[in-house]
C-alpha cells in the first residue's frame, strides 16, 4: 500500500520486539512479504504479523520453523524463552511496573475490572475481543491476567476502589453460569476492608468514561498517573495537569455511583437473575 509505514520496533527495549524485529528484518532481507513468509512456514498471516509487531509471544514450534527458513542457526530458539516471558506488549510494560508499585488504585471500567474477573469470565472476555487470536495467544493472555490478580490476596496490597457499569452486572458474557460464578466473585471481593466497589447505574445517564476505562495509581511518594484505556489502545498520562483532569473525572463517577452498600445489593440481585437463569439451563 502507497505510504504505508510498518509499525516502528524498539529491539534494545524488550525480547519481544527484538525477536519481532528480527523476522522483519530477515524477510525483508530476503524480499520477501509477510504473506509469502507465512506461505513458507505454513502459519496464519494474521498470527505472524503480530508477533512481528511485538503485539503477541510467539508460541511453541515457531521458532525451529523461523530458524530453518532463515537459516539462523538457532537466533530464533534462544530467543524464545526471553520473549515468551513478557507478558505484556511494550506499550503496556511501563504501566504495568507501575500499577505494581501503587500504594492505591481506583478504576472505573464498562465491563467486570481485570482484577475481579474469574478465569471463565477472562476467557470469555479475551476471546470476544480478538476473535481471531489463537488459542496459544488466548491461554498466555489469560494467564497474564490472572497473575495480576495475585496482589490482591498478596501481603500488603494496594487500597482499591473499583467503579463498574451497571453494564458489567448485565451483559451476559459467557452465558448466565459464567456470569452467575462472577457475581459470587464480585461479592466475595468486596470483602476485604482495604477493597471497595461500586456500581455505576444506568439511571446516572452519561458520563466522561462511556466506552472507555480509567485508572489512577497513587504512589507512596504522592505521585499520581492516570491510564485511559479504549478497546483497541491504552495511553499512560503523567503530566500532572492532564492526571488532575482525570482525577476530577473519576470523582464525579464516585459521586454519580451507588453506596457499597446499594452496590452490593445490586450485584446480589444480578447473582439471583443468572442463577435462575442457571438452573433453567441445565433444566433443559
Amino acid at each position: 500500500m502507497p505510504g504505508f509505514q510498518p509499525r516502528p520496533l524498539h529491539p534494545g527495549r524488550s525480547a519481544r520486539d527484538l525477536y519481532g524485529a528480527e523476522i522483519r528484518r530477515l524477510r525483508e532481507e530476503a524480499g520477501m512479504s509477510l504473506t509469502r513468509l507465512a506461505e513458507v512456514l505454513k502459519f496464519s498471516k494474521a498470527h505472524l504479523s503480530r508477533i512481528e509487531t511485538a503485539e503477541s509471544p510467539p508460541p511453541e514450534g515457531l521458532s525451529e520453523k523461523l530458524d530453518a527458513a532463515f537459516g539462523t542457526g538457532g537466533t530464533f530458539l534462544r530467543l524464545f524463552p526471553l520473549a515468551r516471558l513478557e507478558q505484556f506488549p511494550d506499550r503496556y510494560r511501563r504501566f504495568m511496573d507501575l500499577a505494581a508499585q501503587a500504594v492505591v488504585r481506583e478504576g472505573f471500567t464498562m465491563t467486570v475490572h481485570g482484577l475481579l474477573q474469574t478465569a471463565a469470565y477472562a476467557e470469555a472476555i479475551l476471546r470476544s475481543g480478538d476473535p481471531f487470536a489463537t488459542d496459544d495467544e488466548i491461554e498466555h493472555r489469560l494467564a497474564a491476567r490472572l497473575k495480576q490478580q495475585e496482589r490482591l490476596s498478596g501481603p500488603n496490597p494496594p487500597r482499591y476502589w473499583f467503579i463498574l457499569d451497571e453494564l458489567a452486572l448485565r451483559r451476559p458474557i459467557g452465558g448466565p453460569l459464567v456470569m452467575r460464578d462472577q457475581m459470587q466473585r464480585l461479592l466475595k471481593a468486596s470483602k476485604p476492608p482495604y477493597l471497595t466497589i461500586q456500581v455505576l447505574p444506568y439511571a446516572s445517564g452519561a458520563h466522561s468514561e462511556l466506552g472507555g476505562s480509567l485508572t489512577l495509581l497513587s504512589m507512596a511518594g504522592g505521585s499520581v498517573v492516570a491510564w485511559e484505556e479504549g478497546s483497541r489502545s491504552g495511553s499512560l498520562i503523567e503530566k500532572s495537569e492532564d492526571v488532575a483532569k482525570r482525577r476530577a473525572y473519576y470523582d464525579l463517577l464516585r459521586a454519580q455511583a451507588l453506596s457499597p452498600e446499594d452496590s452490593l445489593a445490586m450485584i446480589s440481585a444480578a447473582l439471583k437473575g443468572f442463577d435462575h437463569a442457571a438452573r433453567a439451563v441445565a433444566e433443559e
